[in-house]
């Protein structure tokens, strides 16, 4: 009964033991930078991938209905493809620097810091963080011009779509629906002598009634929105970098003043073990 009862014992101190160490693992984890980390990474597989197909899609729309000849829209299909090969560089990019941020996270956080107390900042540490800083805040304002940016497409496909709708309409008694017309020319997209340039009545409709259309417009939506996620995220990513740096500027401090505290123990104790020293001499 003695052994089983002692058993018993050493699984409970066991199980416990197990249990406190998930704790301990689990408030090590930086719980911000996690989250920041996830919405980085859903805002930019959001942007690069619709991103990448919306402008597919375009080219297509433009070859097929408003320029007929190559050499018109000629360069806009070579921007279109260096911007699709940019976006590849951007979701490469941003997967690290996210697990970098999310690195750097793990090494700063206070939790950590509790369970090595033997942790000590460096000038070099500290150093990193603040380029952390200002390279995020450089990104965070890059990105407000690439949201900014996304939403130009989104504001194009609209206005046909809005027109086309307008068509659609009971309401509108329109006498000759020939007389509507889109010109994507005005936009300075292809060139003013491209033909037709543009389109009209039952053409406008059969554009917004294609599937290249209705995808392209609605995945431009979803990339302006996982734009405007990555600034929310980097955002966040701010203020988490600058919340770290600010602890580890006061832990060297503490780190500092704890040193000049211990070296001048030290020296209080050898002036006392000395003066007992000169005492015991002198008796």
């Amino acid at each position: 009964m003695e052994t089983t009862s002692e058993e018993n014992q050493e699984q409970r101190q066991d199980k416990r033991g197990c249990f406190e160490c998930c704790i301990k693992c689990l408030g090590g984890v930086p719980y911000a930078s996690l989250v920041a980390t996830i919405l980085c990474f859903s805002g930019i597989a959001l942007f690069c991938g619709c991103g990448h197909v919306a402008l597919t899609g375009t080219v297509t729309i433009l070859e097929n209905h408003f320029s007929k000849v190559t050499s018109d829209h000629a360069m806009l299909t070579d921007v279109i493809q260096l911007m699709q090969y940019v976006i590849y560089g951007i979701a490469s990019f941003f997967f690290l620097y996210g697990i970098i941020l999310l690195a750097e996270g793990f090494y700063t956080t206070s939790a950590v810091k509790e369970l090595h107390s033997e942790f000590k900042t460096t000038i070099c540490g500290r150093c990193i963080s603040g380029m952390f800083v200002f390279l995020t805040y450089i990104l965070g304002v890059a990105w407000l011009g690439v949201f900014g940016f996304s939403a130009v497409p989104v504001f194009l496909f609209y206005n046909m779509w809005s027109t086309c709708a307008a068509m659609r309409s009971p309401m509108a008694n329109l006498t000759n629906i020939d007389s509507i017309c889109v010109d994507v020319r005005q936009y300075g997209i292809i060139p003013w002598n491209a033909t037709p340039g543009k389109a009209c009545g039952s053409t406008l409709g059969d554009i917004c009634n294609t599937s290249e259309f209705y995808l392209s417009y609605h995945l431009y939506i979803v990339a302006c929105a996982g734009a405007g996620a990555t600034v929310i995220a980097l955002v966040h990513f701010l203020m988490i970098l600058s919340a770290n740096w600010a602890y580890l500027k006061d832990a060297s401090h503490m780190h500092a003043y704890q040193d000049i505290k211990m070296k001048e123990e030290r020296e209080l104790q050898d002036i006392t073990s000395r003066s007992k020293e000169c005492l015991n001499s002198y008796t």
